[in-house]
């Protein structure tokens, strides 16, 4: 009977294991193919629209090293370096959101509001105010330095009292500390009209301003970011069944907390420093990402990845077209959309809390 039982319970569990797999191999495929079309859509609209000809000149005259002589051509070698800088930014991005969420068991945990963005933006903004700073290596570090800092200020406050570092009081200080650091950046920055100037279009965020110079200062710490990033994601899984468990299955939570907390706060560094603090692409990513193909971080963290890559340049496409003849940043359109999932995931959050 043992023997029957089991064989029964386990052909009722295979058709739910069937359909997960074919609902992950349909999500891998959608974004896969998202990613395609981010980048067709990128390259053909903006100021000027560019037809499926002119963007095949584009691209193979840019490859062959020579110049185009179509207008329309030249127009889509000009997106190119944007559209590669939305791709690996709206990437990075997403999965340092995943990782924060990960290791916080915190859904609407993202480096915009756990403050990691506005302390790198601090950082910036002091440098430009005070030191006269100008070149995006020299953003790099500081963004980096200032991320780092605002982390690990934001874990300490919200590990006081009993209980440690919950969900809710590491989200409460990451708002507190965004306010403040906020604060601080217009009192450095209203004194001082050329600083405010400079940073002005930089803290809106967007990927206008992309070069190959500025991609190749910080494509090491991205690569880094996301190796030690899938490398942790086993660890990931088993902090996700509590502490005791973790210890139990021979994880180093420790370590396992602390190097996911370093990827994640250098992928977002390093892309705030060049495109700007981005919001809300960490937190919608990552949530939409895990209602897919549920909470294994194997999964969710490429999937975030590949998702970010496409919500970004779509971002920036849509912020070429409604500011038209203009633009408007990549930035100010995922506020837009991410407003209202913020409200979604906490009105979701809520129920499953009554």
């Amino acid at each position: 009977m043992t023997s029957v039982q089991a064989t029964v319970d386990d052909r009722r569990r295979a058709p739910a294991t069937q359909v997960s797999a074919r609902r992950r191999a349909l999500t891998i495929a959608g974004l896969i193919v998202g990613v395609g079309i981010a980048i067709l859509l990128s390259l053909a609209f903006g100021s000027r629209t560019v037809s499926a000809a002119e963007i095949l000149d584009g691209l193979t005259s840019w490859t062959q090293g020579r110049t185009p002589a179509e207008i329309g051509a030249i127009a889509v070698q000009e997106r190119i370096p944007r559209t590669v800088l939305a791709i690996i930014a709206g990437a990075a991005l997403a999965l340092s959101g995943a990782l924060m969420q990960a290791i916080t068991r915190n859904p609407i945990a993202d480096p915009g509001i756990l403050g990691v963005n506005t302390g790198a933006a601090l950082a910036v903004v002091c440098g430009i105010a005070f030191f006269g700073i100008s070149s995006p290596y020299q953003y790099l570090w500081l963004a980096l330095g200032g991320a780092i800092l605002t982390a690990i200020f934001v874990y300490n406050v919200g590990s006081v009292g009993p209980g440690g570092s919950t969900p809710i009081k590491l989200a409460l200080a990451g708002a507190a500390t965004t306010a403040a650091l906020s604060s601080l950046v217009s009192a450095v920055l209203l004194p001082r009209i050329a600083a405010m100037d400079t940073f002005r279009f930089w803290q809106v965020g967007g990927v206008g301003g992309a070069d190959w110079g500025t991609m190749a200062v910080i494509s090491p710490l991205l690569v880094a970011g996301t190796l030690v990033a899938f490398v942790c994601a086993p660890a990931l899984n088993a902090l996700a069944l509590g502490d005791d468990v973790a210890v139990g299955l021979g994880v180093r939570i420790g370590r396992t907390r602390l190097l996911a907390a370093v990827a994640g706060v250098v992928l977002c560094a390093a892309v705030t420093a060049v495109a700007g603090p981005i919001a809300f692409v960490g937190l919608m990513v990552p949530h939409v990402v895990r209602m897919l193909v549920g909470p294994d971080q194997r999964w969710i963290l490429p999937l975030s990845a590949l998702g970010g890559a496409v919500l970004l340049t779509l971002a920036d496409t849509i912020g070429r077209l409604i500011g038209y003849p203009g633009e408007t940043e990549a930035g100010i359109v995922t506020a837009f959309v991410g407003a209202p999932v913020l409200v979604i995931i906490a009105r979701r959050s809520r129920m499953r809390g009554v």
